[in-house]
């Protein structure tokens, strides 16, 4: 078992470890259905995804003419309370996620989830999934409080602590989590296969990967 050089690693969750859009285009669908606008297709939910469920549903909202922030505030309750309801029906870990998780912890890498989703939720998938023990840490979006999710580093400079300190880098699919490693100077590698909103090459990630078959490999040529 080749040894790696980092004690800890960080985890984006939708994208990155799990593929979600599904459940995630589905909630958004139960508002705009009661906000009488047209559904997105689930295809389209994936390119939404990225600064968490608030910021999903109004780019779905706004390309179809917008709502006053009330009624928008009504919208995005009813979200949160369908998909606290249906936020695992048909989310489900990317291949080889879970052999990784169990590669790292029999390695005793420390391991921690920074999501903009919020904590209860990623807490309740992450359980339904049979996942949550891999993790010392779960943090999200509304973990650190308003203005402190990514892109700002505060969460992951929370998880490199609690994941002990030590050499920490970070994975993750979309600009905010680069943007956020940047920011916490941390390595970070790019999930090619996730919900990337940029091209190839540009995400400004330190490498990226095709598959989580390739995260090892990766980790050990980063280091």
């Amino acid at each position: 078992m080749t040894d790696l050089p980092f004690a800890a690693i960080g985890f984006d969750l939708d994208g990155t470890l799990l593929e979600t859009h599904r459940d995630l285009g589905a909630a958004v669908n139960h508002a705009l259905d009661i906000g009488g606008f047209d559904p997105v297709p689930a295809d389209h939910a994936s390119d939404l995804i990225g600064g968490g469920a608030k910021i999903m549903l109004k780019q779905a909202v706004d390309e179809q003419g917008g709502l006053p922030e009330d009624e928008f505030r009504n919208l995005y309750k009813e979200m949160l309370a369908y998909y606290s309801e249906n936020n695992a029906v048909h989310t489900q870990p990317y291949p080889h996620a879970r052999e990784v998780l169990v590669s790292l912890t029999e390695r005793k890498i420390a391991m921690a989830v920074v999501t903009n989703k919020f904590e209860s939720f990623a807490r309740q998938i992450l359980r339904t999934l049979d996942l949550a023990q891999h993790f010392v840490a779960i943090i999200g979006g509304d973990t650190m409080g308003k203005g402190r999710a990514k892109p700002a580093p505060d969460p992951i400079l929370e998880a490199i602590q609690r994941c002990g300190g030590g050499r920490f880098a970070f994975v993750g699919d979309s600009s905010y989590d680069v943007l956020a490693a940047r920011a916490a100077k941390v390595p970070v590698i790019g999930a090619r296969y996730g919900y990337c909103d940029k091209p190839r090459g540009e995400l400004g990630a330190d490498m990226e990967i095709d598959s989580l078959a390739e995260l090892i490999p990766a980790l050990s040529r980063l280091g």
